[in-house]
């Protein structure tokens, strides 16, 4: 959470980070896929992908995504 917004999650020792059409295909590109669990019925995604492990380890780019993921959540709140 940033200031009451959510902009990612962790899971399982995965970190997701929010999604849209503005920052989907970084993710994409990087073959990282989405968030998913299971409701009552069938299986449910969410607007997180799955953080590539080489931006996770990579300060700067990490900021660059993470920035991204902000702007999401600040449209979508």
């Amino acid at each position: 959470y940033l200031n009451s917004i959510m902009f990612g999650l962790v899971a399982d020792d995965t970190v997701y980070l929010k999604v849209d059409d503005s920052n989907r295909q970084d993710y994409e590109a990087e073959e990282m896929g989405p968030f998913t669990y299971t409701g009552k019925r069938k299986p449910t995604q969410m607007s997180y992908y799955q953080l590539p492990e080489n931006i996770l380890e990579d300060q700067e780019q990490l900021k660059k995504w993470a920035s991204k993921a902000i702007a999401v959540a600040e449209k979508t709140k």
